[in-house]
C-alpha cells in the first residue's frame, strides 16, 4: 500500500472498524477514510432478509455490528449513504472525495 501511495495510485479498500483502525494507527493523515452506511437501519434489514443469505442469528448478529460500528462514524473523514437502486451516486460520491482530496492545498502525504 505505502509504495503505491507513494506513486500517487489511488488506493480503495474495505475493511471493517478494526481494519480502519489499524490502518489510521499505521497511515495516520496519509488517508482519508470513507464510511459506507445504508440510507437507513430498516433498509439495511430489508437488503439482508431480500438476500436470503442470513439465518435469523446472523441477521441479528448483522445488524448489532451495524450499529456498533455506527457509533464509530465520527471516526472518519466522510459519511457515503448507499441508498437502495442508487449505488451509482454512492460511486460517484466516493470518485468526488478523491477528487477533492486531490484538489486541496494542504494534500495528505504519502511520508510513511
Amino acid at each position: 500500500i505505502r509504495n503505491f501511495m507513494a506513486k500517487g495510485f489511488d488506493i480503495v479498500l474495505r475493511v471493517d472498524i478494526q481494519g480502519a483502525a489499524t490502518l489510521r494507527a499505521i497511515l495516520g493523515d496519509s488517508a482519508v477514510f470513507v464510511f459506507l452506511v445504508p440510507e437507513s437501519e430498516t433498509a439495511l434489514v430489508k437488503r439482508l432478509i431480500d438476500r436470503k443469505t442470513e439465518t435469523s442469528e446472523m441477521l441479528l448478529v448483522r445488524i448489532a455490528t451495524a450499529r456498533e460500528e455506527v457509533r464509530h462514524l465520527k471516526e472518519f473523514d466522510y459519511v457515503v449513504v448507499n441508498a437502495e437502486g442508487k449505488l451509482e451516486n454512492a460511486v460517484k460520491l466516493v470518485e468526488s472525495i478523491i477528487d477533492a482530496e486531490k484538489a486541496k492545498v494542504r494534500q495528505r502525504s504519502a511520508n510513511i
